[in-house]
């Protein structure tokens, strides 16, 4: 009988690449992609922030005046000639620019802030460097807020804008710039110290780098027997790092029951190391991974020696 899901291996990493990865890596091709993700996100944020410029310089400074009819009078106090009943109003269709502009900045800013995510998925920060990380993954948030709020306060220092000019864009502007920075900011962002752990984790449990997945999954897996991939979708094999480029974000958390499944080993401690990686992936930076308990040592399909003390 034919089987019935292809498998399809990713890249160069298979069950005989030698000795396992010390370290979780990108792959060269999901950080070429990030790198493109991040620069197509920084020209996007550069032309909101020119577009914000063009408001506060130019747009702003629009002004039509009425009752240019009236009589030159001389202020008692100034000294200085004026014409009296004349008023400066803000035109129309500068206010309707306005909006425009405002919404091109959320589109601009928040198309940025949607890219620079996916290149964070791609090729995240270490944890432990706690400014480049929050930076890192929070400056879809602080370009909304640098690209809205002087243009919005500004709006409302306006003199020449009637009540409800100023009332209606500032609400506009308000709404679109928490949108912006709501959609900009990362929660629970991934890490280098998350990926390293399902890695590590994958390694001690299989013996190497390798695991499966299909297209339509948000995670990778352990064995290719298991249900959650039967999709009818191609089954996919290769390293975590391979598996996050393909846009899966962690390793299944049911991976003691796949193990069965593919008449594996599984360790004694299967429930603790579950913990540990719901822990980890939650973005818990002071979470152990216990190393995997074999009821027969013999089971064991890697030995890891552990690091002398510092």
């Amino acid at each position: 009988m034919a089987e019935q899901h292809k498998k399809v291996e990713q890249g160069a990493s298979k069950a005989d690449a030698g000795e396992p990865p010390a370290g979780w890596t990108p792959t060269p091709e999901a950080k070429a992609k990030a790198t493109r993700f991040r620069w197509i996100a920084a020209i996007l944020w550069a032309v909101a922030i020119i577009g914000e410029a063009v408001g506060i310089f130019w747009l702003l400074r629009q002004r039509v005046f009425v009752g240019e009819d009236g009589k030159l009078v001389r202020d008692a106090d100034t000294g200085l000639l004026r014409e009296q009943g004349v008023a400066a109003e803000f035109p129309q269709w500068a206010f309707v620019a306005l909006l425009v502009l405002l919404v091109v900045i959320a589109a601009l800013s928040i198309t940025g802030s949607v890219l620079w995510k996916k290149a964070n998925r791609l090729d995240p920060a270490r944890k432990s460097d706690t400014v480049r990380f929050f930076v890192q993954n929070q400056l879809g948030a602080i370009i909304a807020i640098v690209a809205f709020l002087p243009l919005i306060i500004l709006i409302f220092l306006n003199k020449d804008m009637s009540k409800g000019q100023k009332t209606t864009a500032g609400i506009v502007g308000i709404a679109l710039a928490v949108l912006a920075a709501v959609l900009g900011t990362s929660i629970n962002p991934p890490s280098v110290e998350q990926y390293t752990a399902d890695q590590s984790a994958v390694i001690q449990l299989l013996g190497q780098d390798e695991v499966v997945w299909v297209d339509g999954g948000a995670v990778y897996h352990v064995c290719d027997e298991v249900s959650a991939i039967q999709t009818g979708s191609e089954i996919r094999t290769g390293t975590t790092a391979e598996a996050i480029e393909a846009g899966k974000s962690r390793l299944t958390l049911q991976f003691a029951s796949e193990l069965r499944a593919c008449d594996l080993s599984v360790p004694e401690n299967a429930d603790q190391i579950t913990e540990a990686l719901r822990a980890i992936q939650a973005g818990q930076t002071d979470t152990a991974l216990p190393a995997p308990v074999w009821a027969d040592p013999a089971d064991a399909p890697i030995t890891v020696e552990e690091a002398p003390a510092e």
